[in-house]
């Protein structure tokens, strides 16, 4: 089947270079202050510059990318401020699927959120990183609310960019288990209320973690 007429033969292209580009910023390969060099780009995905441009094009839509003078395209580094902000926005957000979810979710549901934090509590590293992940869109899903959700996809690409995951730490790996067991207590009783509180009080304590984070980077060497 040819291609429409508002789509470009190359979109598909297109599409997979944003995924890939994507998943190396996601990895941290691609990370803050990085430059995104065309020519580079096109000859390690295999494919032409258009399709890189077009994906450089949706990475600078979604934020992920600025323009900087005399550098180009690169990947964008957020500041205090910013990370406040998305961190107060996550809280809200996904403290409302929570209190949402503890009303529509189904049994089935709520069945896999218990088997998803089971197993991150015997994972580490990127195992475990992507269970967070997939425990928190399952939550997200069990809101049913597709409003919702297309405000916290928006809001995790950005996220990306911050980053390593805060459950690096074990510490808080263990911690994040127990506080989405607390979670899933509120939502199997059906406690709408108590389930928003823990929701956000767990985004909460991953925000202090990620704020620790960020000014021990930024902390002068010779203050180490």
């Amino acid at each position: 089947m040819p291609p429409s007429l508002s789509e470009p033969e190359d979109a598909p292209q297109g599409n997979s270079a944003y995924r890939r580009l994507i998943e190396e910023i996601a990895r941290g390969d691609l990370a803050p202050g990085a430059r995104l060099r065309e020519t580079e780009l096109a000859e390690r995905l295999g494919i032409s510059r258009t399709p890189v441009r077009e994906a450089i094009r949706q990475l600078e839509a979604d934020g992920l990318v600025a323009h900087i003078p005399r550098q180009g395209a690169t990947i964008r580094q957020l500041d205090y401020p910013e990370v406040m902000e998305l961190y107060e926005m996550r809280a809200v957000l996904e403290g409302t699927a929570a209190r949402l979810a503890a009303r529509a979710a189904s049994e089935i549901e709520l069945d896999e959120l218990e088997a998803l934090n089971l197993e991150m509590a015997h994972a580490s590293g990127p195992v475990a990183y992507a269970l967070n992940r997939q425990f928190h869109m399952t939550l997200l899903d069990a809101a049913k609310n597709r409003y919702l959700i297309k405000s916290v996809q928006s809001l995790q690409k950005t996220l990306l960019i911050i980053g390593k995951s805060t459950l690096h730490d074990a510490a808080r790996a263990t911690d994040a288990v127990a506080e989405h067991t607390a979670v899933l207590q509120a939502l199997h009783a059906r406690d709408g209320a108590q389930a928003e509180a823990l929701m956000r009080d767990h985004i909460e304590q991953a925000h202090r973690v990620r704020l620790r984070g960020l000014r021990q980077r930024e902390r002068p060497i010779d203050s180490v």
